[in-house]
């Protein structure tokens, strides 16, 4: 991991417009959260919504404007190859920029859903750490798809978009024989592997846990390949 890089990363992520989107989604998702808890008979029935709609939706959003907004304006306007022309390892680039959006990510997302779930209904704090451990799984890997999805096509926030809100949010739910390939879904069983009583996707644990992995590594991985052939080429 390069210092710099990820102080670059960084002031790129807190200095643009989508850092905005990143604090708005968990702001939303709290604010819903705590109507449903006014009006719903039982705390679990807040948790409900919080972790159905944030593991969903919120958390696979994060993890797109993060990834797109330390990696994708660089690959947009061509300025990459002047990072590149430094004697620096491309995975090296790639690691940098994915730990801090991963960190923003996580944040955002798991850590403050274990925070809000644990205030909401403080005598179920079991089912929420599940739900958080699985949330911060998943996060990993969305985050590593969504960088190098960034990489590969300068449209990668409308392509992100499609696969969240057709795959991940609707396909994968509907139809069982496609949860073996969503992201969310094997961060489900992993949750449900540490609480029984959750719901229990329809993939089993090791191939939830190596496509996990495969999806983390093989995503930074890919990212900084692709560096590598942009600083080449130029422009991609």
């Amino acid at each position: 991991m390069n210092p710099t890089i990820v102080r670059l990363a960084l002031a790129a992520l807190l200095g643009r417009k989508r850092f905005v989107l990143l604090l708005l989604f968990p702001a939303a998702l709290l604010a819903l959260t705590l109507v449903v808890r006014q009006v719903a008979p039982a705390p679990s029935d807040a948790t409900d919504v919080l972790f159905g709609v944030g593991l969903s939706l919120v958390l696979p959003l994060l993890a797109l404007v993060a990834a797109t907004a330390v990696m994708g304006p660089e690959v947009d306007d061509g300025s990459l190859v002047y990072l590149l022309a430094k004697p620096v390892s491309r995975h090296a680039v790639a690691f940098s920029k994915y730990v801090v959006a991963l960190a923003a990510v996580l944040v955002l997302s798991p850590v403050m859903l274990l925070l809000v779930g644990a205030a909401v209904d403080p005598d179920d704090l079991d089912r929420t750490l599940a739900r958080a451990a699985g949330a911060a799984l998943s996060a990993a890997a969305y985050t590593a798809l969504f960088l190098a999805l960034s990489t590969v096509w300068k449209h990668a926030v409308v392509a992100g978009l499609l696969f969240v809100l057709l795959w991940e949010g609707t396909l994968s739910s509907i139809f069982s024989g496609v949860s073996w390939l969503s992201v969310g879904q094997w961060g489900q069983r992993v949750a449900a592997a540490i609480d029984p009583d959750l719901y229990r996707a329809d993939v089993s644990m090791t191939w939830s846990l190596a496509a996990l992995a495969l999806v983390t590594v093989g995503g930074v991985w890919f990212s900084g390949d692709r560096l590598r052939s942009f600083s080449l080429r130029g422009d991609d």
